[in-house]
């Protein structure tokens, strides 16, 4: 084991809070062990892990985040994820199927959505050959696959490529899955900020076909900014 994961590790079981973890599971609605222990405990003690054992090659950052995000915590996990955002000079292309391994083993929007917008989401938008993926992606049997199609638009802003996108909303809008809809909304509202015209006219023209959460959430930003 990587010093930088028993240390975490260590840590992890002095600041402790059991009282607090129950409460953290039902929030998640999982059974997976929690040790109670919130953010910005949790980021101080990431903050000292790499002071004491530093992340030096793309070996050491690999190993600690499979390391982390194999443990049994979901603290743990989430310290897989602050490691994965944090040294961006690894945040390459040879990172690609790493980040695409950890967002198929992700099983719910905590860290599902991140994996998919920051750290997905940002190789597309530097390497547009993995559009592909996100094609194969959108018909994924599950369903958080398929949100990831959608959620690596999300801060891509005028570089988004309008027509996987939309194409990618049509395929998906009349799932009834929740969190499809809700991220076909939360993308739509994103670019809205950057064309609300754009978005205007594709609810407009769509609006049969999309969820009402779907367009409330696409025209929410737009709403705002008008009152």
């Amino acid at each position: 084991m990587h010093p930088f994961t028993e240390y975490t590790l260590h840590e992890f079981e002095q600041v402790a809070d059991p009282e607090k973890a129950p409460e953290m599971q039902a929030y998640m609605k999982t059974d997976q062990m929690f040790y109670g222990i919130p953010k910005p405990i949790r980021y101080q003690t990431f903050k000292q892990a790499k002071q004491l054992h530093p992340i030096l090659t793309f070996d050491d950052y690999e190993t600690v985040i499979s390391e982390l995000w194999e443990g049994e915590s979901r603290e743990e996990m989430y310290q897989a994820l602050e490691v994965a955002q944090h040294y961006k000079k690894f945040r390459t292309n040879s990172a690609w199927l790493l980040y695409v391994s950890l967002m198929r083993s992700a099983t719910n929007w905590d860290t599902l959505d991140l994996i998919a917008a920051n750290l997905i989401g940002d190789l597309v938008n530097k390497h547009r050959d993995h559009e592909k993926e996100l094609l194969e992606w959108r018909e994924d049997s599950n369903f958080w696959v398929r949100r990831a199609s959608l959620l690596a638009h999300l801060k891509h802003k005028q570089d988004t490529n309008l027509d996987l996108l939309s194409d990618t909303i049509l395929m998906l809008m009349h799932e009834s899955e929740f969190f499809i809809r809700k991220a076909i909304g939360w993308v739509l509202r994103e670019y809205s900020k950057i064309d609300p015209q754009w978005v205007e006219q594709f609810v407009e023209t769509y609006q049969e076909g999309l969820s009402g959460l779907s367009k409330r959430e696409a025209l929410k930003h737009i709403n705002r900014q008008r009152t």
